[in-house]
């Protein structure tokens, strides 16, 4: 069988080394999967919840060991993996206390009541750039209503994702409720179709989702889909410029650069860009690259190298067609997976930097002559996952926000993540929503229970 390997990014060092499932396990756990789902769609939404409590004690208690394996396997600064933890703990019990309310029936008026029931087996192919956080923002809510989970995590964090199973067995998850499976991406079509599993939640890259789309398209089974994003943050001239770049340049490199709704495509007023310029390189610049475990780095390396020349070929692509280098920051020479931040400007609409994801430490400032020019500029994106709109007219940015293409828009702040605000895309950053109401709704049958009240025609 395939030999699954995690590197330590920072170091190159070989941390763990795993043998994918066969398929005589894979069928097995697909099963087990199946008849767990019979006895826990039985208990009682407050014994779930109660299970999610337990859960997030568990997560509390052993913050520290988790951040490090997220560090480990991935390379995110340690105060990052530990606010992640942090927030996987809220979205358990943001479920736990609120599950019973979303799922109660609803009355309609005379004709009937709606119910909400769970599917039954769940899919979720997660990514490896919020290890923790993006399996638990699928694995909360469809445990709550009542699912059973089966993941397939990206393999280079199988550490991340065994100790989040293991998580779930000390909080006395009924067995085979939740079950990791460590397999090849090329495996993945294989468990969408077997019969026993019923949807499919993938966070990843647009040409996943595409796949995992279709793959479920054909077998007739719901997929909910968060894919690529490159936000666009329009500044506009009365904004307070340097306000904006700090938050700004706070988006843009969290994670290192390397998330779907970090900012960036940065659309200013002309009038203003130099100075918007000046400040974000200014900001952006001062995060010190290091090593991740070190609670004062602000910029670890790349989950990969690869991820980082890709990026290198990015940047490099634009700025032999006219692009400009606007700051660059230090490179660190003793590992290829660092990137340094890095801001460019004057990019044609041909280049990377203009219309591809740039899936790191790279910020890309487009100057437009007006707020029309600047919605224009948003919209004229395959994506729509999040956007933000900087000025002091509140009113005049609630205008502007309506009018762009996407699935969040922000006000003055960056675009997150959070458990009571639905979360997803529109175009080519998918379809479905997690999180909130919105979230626990996704996997559940949404049954119509119609009467009459006796009376006849």
């Amino acid at each position: 069988m395939t030999q699954i390997q995690t590197i330590n990014p920072a170091t190159d060092d070989l941390i763990g080394e795993y043998t994918a499932i066969s398929d005589k396990g894979l069928e097995d756990r697909i099963n087990k999967a199946h008849s767990a789902f019979i006895g826990w769609r039985t208990h009682t939404i407050e014994a779930r919840s109660t299970t999610l409590k337990n859960v997030a004690a568990i997560l509390e208690q052993e913050k520290s060991s988790l951040a490090k394996l997220i560090t480990d396997e991935m390379g995110k600064p340690i105060t990052e993996s530990l606010a992640e933890i942090k927030k996987c703990v809220k979205v358990c019990l943001y479920y736990a206390e609120n599950a019973k309310a979303f799922l109660a029936d609803e009355a309609i008026d005379d004709h009937g009541t709606v119910i909400f029931q769970p599917l039954g087996v769940i899919l979720g192919v997660m990514p490896w750039n919020f290890p923790f956080w993006q399996v638990f923002r699928f694995a909360a809510p469809t445990l709550a209503a009542g699912n059973t989970c089966l993941l397939k995590h990206a393999s280079n964090v199988s550490g991340c994702a065994l100790a989040i199973d293991n998580i779930f067995k000390q909080a006395k998850l009924p067995d085979h409720t939740f079950t990791t499976l460590l397999l090849e991406s090329s495996r993945v079509q294989q468990v969408i179709e077997h019969p026993k599993v019923q949807a499919v939640s993938l966070t990843g890259s647009t040409q996943a989702g595409k796949k995992v789309a279709a793959q479920a398209g054909a077998v007739l089974k719901k997929s909910v889909l968060e894919l690529g994003g490159s936000d666009p943050y329009i500044v506009l001239r009365d904004a307070d410029i340097d306000a904006a770049a700090k938050l700004c340049a706070t988006s843009r490199m969290i994670n290192g650069g390397q998330s779907c709704i970090s900012a960036k495509r940065f659309i200013v007023e002309d009038v203003v860009a130099s100075d918007f310029e000046n400040a974000l390189a200014d900001y952006m610049l001062s995060y010190s690259a290091g090593d991740p475990l070190n609670e004062h780095t602000q910029l670890g390396p790349m989950a990969k190298a690869k991820f980082s020349r890709k990026l290198h070929d990015q940047v490099e692509t634009t700025l032999s067609q006219g692009g400009r280098l606007v700051a660059r920051g230090e490179v660190i020479e003793e590992a290829e997976a660092y990137f340094p931040a890095t801001i460019l400007s004057q990019v044609p609409e041909s280049s990377p930097a203009y219309g591809e994801e740039m899936f790191g430490p790279v910020a890309t400032v487009i100057a437009v002559k007006n707020e029309q020019r600047a919605i224009e500029v948003a919209n004229a994106s395959q994506y729509g996952l999040g956007a933000a709109i900087f000025t002091q007219d509140i009113e005049r940015a609630q205008t502007i926000a309506r009018k762009v293409d996407a699935g969040c828009c922000a006000i003055n702040d960056f675009v997150r993540s959070e458990p009571e605000l639905p979360f997803g895309g529109i175009k080519q950053s998918g379809f479905g929503r997690e999180l909130s109401h919105y979230g626990i709704k996704e996997f559940v049958n949404v049954k119509t229970l119609a009467h009459r009240n006796g009376e006849s025609d």
